[in-house]
């Protein structure tokens, strides 16, 4: 009887931890944020490429990790990750890259995501919503 018991603790362990390792991708909302930070040079608010355009700093972060979305505006370039998204702005020769939280960043370039989703509209969910 123990030793059915603790099989039974060892699979749901094994279960949680298989279950907790497929959705965190980075611990941030699939944001390749150390990836980023080893890459580039850390920079006021974010991080630097002195040498890429927006576009090609881009296509690199997408490249590592895909995207849910992406959108390009202004010189800009923007990827949604979940909860966050990555802005990457022209910076002298370069790149400026920031990562923020999806609504401040929505509110921010609101102009340029013209087809994302607003996140005022998120209902979020779960039993009890929208009563």
């Amino acid at each position: 009887m123990n030793s059915t018991r603790l099989f039974r603790g060892a699979v749901a362990a094994a279960l949680v931890t298989v279950l907790l390792s497929a959705c965190s991708s980075d611990g941030e909302d699939g944001v390749p944020r150390s990836w980023i930070g080893k890459t580039y040079s850390a920079g006021g608010s974010g991080w630097l490429d002195k040498n890429s355009s927006p576009a090609k700093v881009a296509d690199a972060i997408d490249h590592h990790r895909d995207a849910l979305d992406r959108a390009s505006g202004g010189g800009m370039e923007f990827l949604r990750y979940g909860d966050d998204m990555v802005t990457v702005s022209p910076y002298q020769r370069g790149s400026t890259i920031e990562i923020e939280d999806y609504r401040n960043g929505y509110r921010r370039h609101q102009q340029h995501l013209t087809y994302w989703p607003n996140p005022s509209s998120f209902r979020g969910g779960g039993p009890g919503s929208g009563k």
